[in-house]
């Protein structure tokens, strides 16, 4: 279970202008409040989406969840371990797919995923078996063994998340994970996902972030809507159509994240 309650970050970045002007400047810098008052409560076997528009804050709360750096207020906790108290408690109960994938070029697929397997305390032979396992659930047998030098991003997105699988996390996190996929590639993430959620995969606790309406009414059990920093709705789909009144999830998303547009 992953338990994120009034989370709040802000950034101090430089404005722009010449590099003359900012280092002369006193007014230089500016304050980005990335996020202003998140919160999502996600179960065990359930799926739960952050919906929002690019830039809405949902990376950052990730990244706060995966202990990169603090919230400034609020409160983020895995199975009942605070992030901020026990860091690398919290992140051995979570497997992580961010948004860059970040994979040795020249190990192979099965070595990426027991080099993370031995980070994680793993013996060579568990790891080794374990990588078999998720090469079975994800379809990987062709490329297990082939350096990941020159892999499509849907092969570099399968490992990245067999990768994060290899240690058989009850939490599951990824931030935008259909990117530059294609149907197959798609359609294969959804399936693998359902699975883990089931009882049979382990009824794991899975958040994941998208833009992509679709996305999330073919996946998501819980849907968090986050708009300029903010957690603004959250329910299932039906009950956000419903919250919106519309009968298109599309509309519902714009109605309940830009209320002041639909207004004007």
């Amino acid at each position: 279970m992953i338990d994120i309650q009034d989370v709040h970050k802000q950034f101090t970045a430089q404005s722009g202008g010449s590099l003359f002007k900012r280092r002369n400047s006193k007014d230089s810098k500016r304050v980005v409040h990335a996020v202003q008052g998140v919160s999502v409560k996600a179960a065990n076997g359930r799926i739960t989406g952050l919906l929002g528009a690019n830039g809405a804050g949902k990376t950052t709360t990730l990244r706060m969840l995966a202990g990169l750096f603090p919230p400034d207020a609020g409160h983020i906790s895995v199975d009942g371990i605070a992030v901020q108290d026990a860091p690398l408690k919290a992140l051995s109960r979570m497997g992580i797919l961010g948004d860059a994938h970040g994979l040795y070029p020249r190990l192979s697929a099965r070595e990426n995923i027991v080099y993370f397997g031995r980070l994680q305390g793993m013996s060579p032979d568990a790891a080794n078996a374990r990588a078999e396992e998720l090469a079975k659930l994800l379809d990987m047998g062709s490329i297990l063994d082939r350096r990941a030098d020159g892999f499509s991003q849907g092969e570099r997105m399968k490992t990245a998340l067999a990768r994060a699988l290899v240690h058989d996390p009850a939490n599951i996190v990824l931030d935008e994970p259909t990117n530059g996929l294609d149907v197959l590639a798609t359609r294969a993430l959804r399936e693998a996902l359902r699975w883990l959620r089931s009882p049979e995969g382990g009824a794991k606790c899975i958040v994941f972030s998208t833009h992509i309406m679709q996305e999330v009414e073919h996946l998501c059990d819980e849907v968090v809507v986050v708009s300029k920093g903010r957690s603004v709705a959250h329910g299932s789909v039906p009950q956000l159509l419903e919250l919106a009144g519309e009968s298109r999830f599309e509309d519902a998303f714009v109605k309940l994240a830009f209320p002041e547009e639909v207004a004007a």
